[in-house]
């Protein structure tokens, strides 16, 4: 008997066909089959129809499924275990119904790709969950609906090419709102009054928290002045210890992961964008080859649970057990619960599918991201079944004069959970030498020191995540692809790992939260993710949602046909006193009167804008003239205009630097920026160009594949080729040496980490190359003509591939040695940690939790 399985890609075919055998045939969808016409009335208003139409670049796979449907026995529906999964599976069931195939079909979920799961999931078949695929299509109407009539308004009312969106929309308006935050603080100054003692060897320092007896507040001490005062009623006084408090306090493990936390997680300590994020944990899911053909490596990683299968959680509390000594495993399991509403689509958080896959037993064949993502939730989930950390604090309170002083200190007591998991959060050790009570200790120092209190920080990509579902806007599933929306639409930027909002960002927000302000709603959107959240449980019906959503909706719309272009601005027009209002227009974004055409009155958006086409002189060597240009990302200088041809080369462009006033353009100026990349000149031991240009880290000189910053003192427009070997010599001595590479050109930076991609030549051929990962160039694509979008996808393609396999080399009788590596992981590492949020607040680490030796011994 013949069954086709049908899952969504291809290395997830893989993985299964192992499993399963040759009586099944397994074919992928490639993702969504079929979507809503891109046209106006996909969706009836009158009764909610949708018309669907096949995707077309998966067309063919669509047919390759038919073809197969109409020959196979039963046909087995797998697709993702989510709402889009049973979305895609009753897609693919209707298509089969259109295309008369009369095979049955059933529908079988797994949350994890290993052999008892999918055995499990196919003796057990259930029908397609109406309730889900209902959920699904009312998110996707709702999505149609606000971008089909929205974004067109944008398009007249601002300008062409513009989008809004259910989520994207309330999403920016983060940002934005953030970002006026921002530019309306006003600093305030505040001063802390410190003691600086010592006993023995050891010196520490104490904060002045009472004076005269009144405890201090934040802004007790306001300026300088007063600081001054206080301090010299102290100075020639005595210090004494008034009093010890010491406590043991308890840190306890973080629940496994969900999708919010993986991403917020990814981004803090690995480094990797959302996406990024769900791309990889996507592909340790799917399966990848440990030598012994395909296996999952983690559950499905789209999920709000917090829960672990008592199966896991028993095999976890095993490994804890045979690695650790007896205080570091709990009495009794620990149970979780889910912060996050309607926290049900899945069932287990995201977890190794076997805790005995240990990081280092499977970092070999993984690339370098799937080993970062494997080892982060492989902790996790392991100290979520561990004893808390323990510390021990010591508060001193030191008395000089009328003023009180407290010292504090913190030590690891006991590791706990921490021996496996150390995240962002992780708290530094600061010992206090042993005090009692009544001692005196020398004043070495009083002090004061100004501080300014600072505004909220930017959104980074973690925290723009956690915002989103504190809210409940969206879901986390769908996060990566809101950040990514925002910024291909270039509604924002992200500057230094943060997010600023461009100005046509700002001023489509600001004409959605003037004129639709009730849609970009956070707590209006949260509410209709909450009502989808019912239709999914089966508490709603998805046609009187959307009918009662557009409804409304359409009101709206109809009334906002003749609102005025653009937005307002507080200020008033000073030729006719009209409002000014913030417009686009293909030159970019400027200030103009709300009474045009009687009133011509413009204005750039920006003081240091330019206006019009600003020639500073010709290029020397085309004849072209050069420009001064302003754009949406600030001034810029070009060499001739833009062709009408979009294929043909854009003109040469280089920013315009911030620290330099537009007032002192010249032509002279502008050939120097246009002048990089510049060649310096070729090494006299290689015969290969060393080439000087700025990056988004600094100026840098790029030689035989390798980069070298260029020192502060050098400038990258004048150092020459004796002065470039030598920056080059003190790098390769503080590296150790240096090896050769044949770099053909470099593409630019990968969108992802800012790291170059290199087009190169090998022994077989050429390649792209960005970071650990090298693609070969196809046979059509020669190094000459490709492009870095190219390049990228080429490089996205090697990744999902996996790890390219190496000839495994015979060794010698393995020694017993695998107990011990298990056993000394309290000894790894800590995880890499991101800077706390103010340099004053100094964490307690705990890289000294190894020196606590929790691990048992091994045995020989």
């Amino acid at each position: 008997m013949s069954k086709l399985v049908i899952v969504e890609s291809p290395s997830k075919s893989k993985t299964l066909q192992k499993y399963l055998g040759a009586d099944y045939d397994i074919l992928a969808s490639y993702g969504h089959v079929r979507d809503l016409e891109p046209k106006t009335g996909a969706v009836d208003t009158e009764n909610f129809t949708m018309k669907y139409q096949i995707i077309e670049r998966n067309a063919k796979h669509v047919e390759a499924i038919v073809k197969a449907a109409k020959k196979a026995d039963e046909v087995l529906l797998a697709t993702d275990p989510d709402r889009e999964g049973e979305a895609i599976s009753w897609h693919i069931s209707e298509i089969l119904k259109e295309r008369k195939v009369k095979t049955p079909m059933k529908r079988v979920a797994f949350y994890e790709i290993t052999e008892s799961a999918v055995q499990d999931a196919v003796r057990n078949p259930r029908e397609i969950a109406t309730d889900l695929v209902d959920a699904q299509q009312a998110r996707r109407a709702l999505d149609y609906l606000v971008g089909f009539n929205l974004s067109p308004l944008l398009w007249r009312k601002i300008s062409p090419g513009l989008s809004a969106g259910r989520v994207q929309s309330p999403a920016l308006r983060m940002i934005v709102e953030r970002e006026e935050e921002i530019e309306a603080f006003v600093p305030r100054e505040y001063w802390s009054l410190h003691l600086d003692t010592h006993k023995g060897a050891q010196a520490f320092s104490a904060k002045l928290t009472h004076f005269k007896g009144e405890k201090l507040e934040q802004f007790t001490v306001e300026h300088e002045a007063r600081s001054k005062e206080w301090l010299a009623t102290l100075e020639g006084k005595n210090a004494r210890v008034m009093r010890i408090e010491k406590k043991r306090r308890a840190r306890h493990p973080g629940a496994p992961f969900t999708t919010s936390t993986l991403q917020q997680a990814g981004v803090r300590q690995l480094g990797m964008t959302t996406d990024r994020v769900m791309r990889t944990a996507q592909q340790l899911y799917e399966g990848m080859d440990l030598g012994e053909g395909p296996v999952g490596l983690i559950t499905y990683m789209r999920t709000d649970s917090v829960a672990l299968a008592q199966e896991a959680i028993t095999d976890i509390r095993k490994h804890v057990g045979a690695h650790f000594d007896k205080d570091y495993l709990p009495p009794t399991a620990l149970q979780y619960k889910a912060k996050t509403k309607n926290a049900q689509e899945a069932h287990e958080a995201v977890r190794p599918t076997s805790v005995s896959r240990t990081p280092e037993a499977v970092k070999k064949f993984l690339t370098a991201d799937q080993a970062k993502l494997y080892e982060l939730i492989w902790k996790r989930t392991v100290a979520c079944q561990m004893t808390p950390a323990q510390f021990d604090t010591v508060a001193a309170d030191i008395t000089v004069g009328e003023g009180t002083f407290r010292a504090t200190g913190q030590t690891l007591a006991f590791a706990g959970f921490l021996a496996v998991y150390q995240d962002d959060e992780d708290e530094e050790e600061s010992k206090l030498p042993a005090l009692t009570e009544g001692e005196t200790l020398p004043v070495d120092k009083l002090y004061g020191e100004q501080h300014f209190t600072q505004p909220p920080p930017r959104f980074t990509e973690a925290s723009l995540v956690k915002s989103l579902e504190e809210y409940g806007i969206g879901r986390p599933s769908t996060y990566a692809s809101i950040i990514s929306t925002l910024q291909d639409r270039e509604y924002v930027v992200l500057e230094k790992k943060r997010f600023q909002p461009t100005d046509i960002g700002r001023l489509v927000n600001c004409f959605l939260t003037r004129h639709f302000n009730h849609y970009v709603d956070y707590d209006f959107t949260a509410r209709l993710e909450d009502k989808l959240d019912d239709v999914s449980n089966g508490k709603r019906v998805w046609s009187k949602l959307l009918e009662e959503f557009w409804t409304a909706f359409d009101g709206e719309l109809k009334a906002k046909l003749d609102v005025e272009r653009g937005c307002p601005i507080p200020e008033a027009c000073p030729k006719c006193s009209k409002p000014l209002f913030m417009q686009a227009s293909k030159r970019g974004l400027f200030i103009g009167c709300s009474g045009y055409p009687e009133c011509d009155y413009t204005r750039p958006l920006h003081a240091n804008a330019i206006e019009g086409d600003n020639i500073l002189g010709k290029d020397p060597d085309s004849g072209l003239d050069v420009k001064l240009l302003s754009g949406r990302f600030g001034p810029y200088v070009q060499i001739g205009d833009m062709p009408e041809d979009k294929k043909a080369p854009k003109p040469r462009r280089a920013s315009w630097p911030k620290d330099i006033p537009l007032e002192n353009a010249s032509l002279e100026l502008a050939l120097k920026f246009l002048s990089l990349p510049r060649e310096v000149g070729h090494h006299p031991t290689t015969g290969l160009p060393i080439v000087a240009n700025n990056g988004r880290f600094g100026p840098y000189l790029l030689h035989d594949g390798k980069f070298k910053s260029i020192p502060k003192t050098d400038s990258v427009y004048l150092i020459d080729l004796p002065r470039a070997l030598e920056v080059l010599v003190m790098e390769r001595e503080a590296r150790g040496g240096d090896s050769a590479a044949s770099v053909l050109k470099t593409l630019g930076p990968h969108p992802e980490d800012g790291k170059d991609i290199t087009v190169r030549s090998g022994r077989y051929g050429p390649y792209v190359k960005h970071g650990s990962t090298n693609a070969t160039l196809p046979k059509d694509i020669t190094p000459e003509a490709i492009t870095i979008e190219e390049a990228i996808d080429l490089i996205a393609a090697r990744v999902a591939k996996g790890p390219a396999k190496k000839p495994v080399k015979k060794k010698a009788a393995a020694k017993p040695v695998a107990a011990k590596k298990a056993k000394a992981e309290p000894k790894a590492p800590a995880a890499k940690k991101a800077p706390a949020k103010k340099p004053a607040a100094k964490k307690p680490a705990v890289k000294k939790a190894a020196t606590k030796k929790p691990a048992k011994k091994a045995e020989a």
